[in-house]
């Protein structure tokens, strides 16, 4: 009797630890999707205020040229860095491969032209900042010679 006892309080123990220990996994996954994000675009292309929808359908492809007739171009941090994943979570609402797949088969399709990845922050920055129409996303907002952050849903960030 003595034995079963302390196998039963054992397994009470164990089980606990182990909710707590997914209870706080769990937290560290939704703080990664909490990470705000900001656009950013070519002083010459987007528009300084645009509502999320909008902002998604550039970041989809489905609008392809800015109201003044530029090329939209869309840089985006590479899927498997950590501001990628969140990206591809908050924006196209996928995984990372998803996200990578999705691009494929619409360049395949002809229907739109893939976004430029990069690997860091500096050097997506420098491609918005050299290429009129360019749109990027990044982890905070930036405002510097030919680069401005766009107000999405009167935000800076979202």
């Amino acid at each position: 009797m003595e034995t079963s006892k302390h196998i039963n309080i054992f397994s009470g123990k164990a089980l606990i630890y182990s909710l707590l220990i997914a209870c706080m996994f769990f937290t560290v996954e939704g703080k990664a999707q909490e990470t705000s994000l900001a656009a950013i675009a070519h002083i010459s292309g987007a528009p300084a205020e645009m509502k999320q929808s909008q902002l998604k359908a550039v970041l989809r492809g489905e609008t392809q040229r800015w109201k003044n007739g530029k090329r939209v171009l869309i840089a985006l941090m590479k899927t498997n860095t950590p501001l990628g994943k969140t990206t591809a979570s908050k924006i196209y609402d996928m995984s990372g491969d998803e996200l990578n797949k999705y691009w494929l088969s619409l360049v395949f399709q002809g229907k739109a032209q893939a976004p430029v990845f990069f690997t860091s922050v500096t050097e997506l920055q420098n491609y918005v900042a050299q290429n009129p129409g360019a749109i990027g996303i990044v982890d905070k907002t930036i405002t510097t010679g030919e680069i401005r952050s766009l107000v999405i849903d009167g935000k800076p960030s979202f």
